[in-house]
């Protein structure tokens, strides 16, 4: 099979498209055939050799993955050569007391796909049969793709770890990213009023295609003020947030009394300094969010299905593509997501 496989860590890496023969499936594995997969600023962080692990080279990225099944190894049932799939990119391993109970992105000893094993940059992958969502008769590979990591990670946020309320003011930042466009769907179709940031017009103005109320201008040194003020200078119930750094102080300065902050990245950053007396005596919260949990899987495909929740696909790349696909999202002009499509 062909793979496209990073060899080397840099800003670029070193990529190479390689023939590799797949090894024989384990117990309980199944053989996933690659039609799309996504791109996600996880892939650009494997590149970079930023993520706090131990990284292996070489190895092919790609955790958003959506296929049919080729083959299936000892013990698999319940699944048919054929079957439309896509991959829950949280690789757990069902038996700590987390996955026990259905907590999959608590699991202890989980591995992310693409990062710690190979992923679905290829033109066939090997995953857990317990990993395998059936898709919707109604969901395309590549709406699958766009949507099975990022989607489900802002279904997670907003449904698992903290919970939207009708009427409710979010605040969404980086409305153009793949975990941003879908956030601003998930929480307008919960009954919220949403206000999105983007850096350019066109950011914005997908911002307010999506279902947001006001794009704010994250470029803009007071912006925090403008979405005070467009919410009477009470703040925003709930901010969605996934860049970190010292932007997450600023989020903090839009929250309203009682309000939330959920995180679930650090592009900009992983140590963060806070003003800790108005965040106590406004009696804020600070809520951290990784992975998802099947459910948050199987829901982000059901509002897909229905029509609730839509993909913003930016371009679409060939395998031999690839590393020009990582340049692009690491350019920052991506509207919504980048796929890969052996």
């Amino acid at each position: 099979m062909k793979a496209c496989q990073l060899i080397a860590h840099g800003q670029p890496g070193r990529f190479e498209l390689r023939e590799l023969q797949p090894a024989p499936l384990a117990p309980n594995e199944v053989m996933v055939r690659v039609r799309a997969c996504g791109l996600n600023r996880l892939d650009l962080w494997l590149e970079e050799a930023c993520l706090p692990m131990p990284l292996q080279l070489p190895r092919t990225p790609g955790g958003e993955v959506a296929g049919e099944i080729y083959a299936c190894g000892p013990g698999v049932s319940g699944w048919r050569l054929g079957d439309r799939v896509a991959v829950q990119s949280n690789l757990t391993c069902g038996q700590c007391e987390y996955c026990r109970c259905g907590e999959d992105s608590f699991c202890l000893k989980g591995e992310l796909l693409g990062v710690q094993r190979d992923g679905g940059f290829a033109e066939f992958v090997p995953v857990p049969a317990r990993a395998l969502v059936l898709l919707p008769r109604e969901v395309s590979f590549e709406t699958a793709a766009a949507l099975t990591l990022a989607g489900s990670t802002a279904m997670h946020m907003l449904t698992d770890r903290t919970k939207v309320r009708a009427g409710d003011w979010v605040l969404v930042i980086g409305a153009a990213s793949g975990v941003g466009s879908a956030t601003i769907q998930i929480a307008k179709g919960l009954g919220a009023r949403v206000i999105a940031t983007g850096s350019t017009v066109t950011k914005r103005e997908l911002a307010l295609r999506l279902g947001a109320e006001v794009a704010v201008d994250s470029s803009a040194a007071d912006w925090p003020s403008e979405v005070r003020r467009l919410t009477g200078k009470r703040g925003v119930d709930l901010a969605v947030e996934h860049v970190g750094g010292p932007l997450l102080a600023r989020v903090l300065e839009c929250l309203a009394r009682g309000g939330t902050v959920v995180t679930c990245g650090a592009t900009a950053g992983r140590d963060v300094t806070l003003p800790l007396w108005p965040f106590f005596v406004k009696q804020q919260r600070l809520v951290g969010s990784y992975g998802r949990n099947r459910a948050d899987l199987v829901a982000t495909l059901d509002w897909v299905a229905d029509g609730r929740l839509k993909p913003v696909v930016d371009r679409i790349f060939p395998l031999m593509e690839t590393p020009a696909a990582f340049a692009a999202l690491r350019s920052r002009q991506v509207l919504g997501k980048l796929l890969i499509r052996p």
